[in-house]
């Protein structure tokens, strides 16, 4: 008798099993692009396109905006040199200057600060990595992420070492120029509210602060605050305390990177609860009041401040609403292009299977 063999003992095989899947017996759908599917698609973008470019662009002029660069003023004092030289010199040093410009119109409805930069690569895949996301949702240990290096540790004059909070390069670069309007109008400065500039997914999921008082819980004897920081987390906001350690707006709204060199972040909010400010700001004479202290020289940077309105699509965007129009300009032109060439030199279903009366009586 023949032993019965061990199914074991086959010969393995890579030949996918018989499955219609691997065997590629699926049905599938290939379209034919013809004349009669083409152009009407065509002409069906390019109507759409233009209208929903057209009410863009419509929408984006309703936004006024008033850029002011201050990275070249000058100091207010006698010495009357240039703020970037002097922070250049000794950063610690606090220079102030002043821009007054004019706003040729009013600006209705809510208004909003924002400050720009230029030339600050904040999408550098390691400047992103920077940041340790448990340090920012309150749970403090002398042990920070790796990713945070070399903005991890301090190590100070007795040789001990405390962990940075927060620590990475992001935070480290935070923006601290303290930014002010002075309103020649009204005489008196413009009221500026500090909350409600970050995202609230933001302040509520990302960024939490550990229980207690913070000035105990970021105690500068167990932690370090950022070398370019001249305040601890603790005291970001010495007038609001809700709006210190993780939970401060400024700190969240930086710590979201920008993907552009060129970008600018929302500052302040102007306050329209307040008489004479209610309906917005009213054209007129202004001031712009700076604690210049954020260094762009080292990059060859500059700096920015905008007021601006909003619209029902938010802020200026002028591109969106040209790249519709141009989009639907160029479908409408190759509609019109091809149906001439299709019109003028195409040929019928007869010609193309070469089939005609002539043929079809042999």
């Amino acid at each position: 008798m023949t032993p019965m063999s061990d199914s074991s003992s086959l010969p393995k095989t890579k030949k996918p099993s018989d499955s219609a899947f691997k065997q590629q017996r699926l049905p599938a759908w290939q379209p034919i692009l013809t004349a009669g599917t083409v152009l009407p698609t065509f002409f069906v973008i390019g109507v759409a396109f233009i209208p929903v470019g057209i009410g863009l662009l419509y929408f984006s002029d309703k936004v006024k905006e008033q850029t002011i660069d201050y990275t070249y003023c000058n100091s207010n004092t006698t010495s009357g040199k240039r703020c970037m030289d002097i922070i250049a010199q000794n950063r610690t040093e606090p220079c102030y200057c002043k821009i007054n410009f004019t706003l040729p119109t009013d600006f209705d409805g809510e208004v909003y600060m924002y400050y720009g930069l230029t030339n600050f690569y904040q999408n550098h895949r390691r400047y992103v990595k920077s940041r340790d996301d448990n340090q920012l949702l309150g749970i403090l240990s002398d042990e920070v992420s790796g990713d945070c290096k070399p903005f991890a540790y301090e190590v100070n004059d007795s040789n001990i070492t405390k962990a940075i909070v927060p620590c990475g390069a992001i935070a480290n670069s935070l923006f601290s120029d303290e930014l002010t309007l002075y309103s020649n109008r009204n005489g008196r400065d413009v009221p500026l509210l500090k909350t409600g500039i970050a995202w609230p997914s933001d302040k509520n999921i990302k960024f939490k602060n550990p229980e207690g008082d913070l000035r105990v819980v970021f105690s500068p004897e167990r932690f370090a605050k950022p070398k370019n920081w001249e305040k601890h987390i603790y005291d970001l906001d010495p007038y609001n305390a809700s709006n210190n350690g993780f939970q401060n707006e400024d700190l969240i709204v930086w710590m979201r990177t920008a993907a552009l060199p060129t970008f600018r972040k929302l500052y302040r909010r102007v306050d329209h609860s307040v008489k004479g400010f209610t309906e917005g700001l009213l054209a007129g004479n202004y001031t712009l009041n700076v604690k210049y202290s954020y260094s762009v020289s080292s990059f060859d940077g500059t700096k920015r401040m905008i007021l601006s309105t909003t619209s029902l699509l938010g802020g200026k965007n002028p591109f969106l609403g040209i790249a519709y129009i141009v989009v639907g300009c160029i479908c409408l032109v190759l509609g019109i292009a091809l149906s001439i060439i299709h019109i003028k030199y195409s040929k019928s279903v007869t010609e193309m299977i070469d089939v005609n009366p002539t043929t079809e009586n042999h």
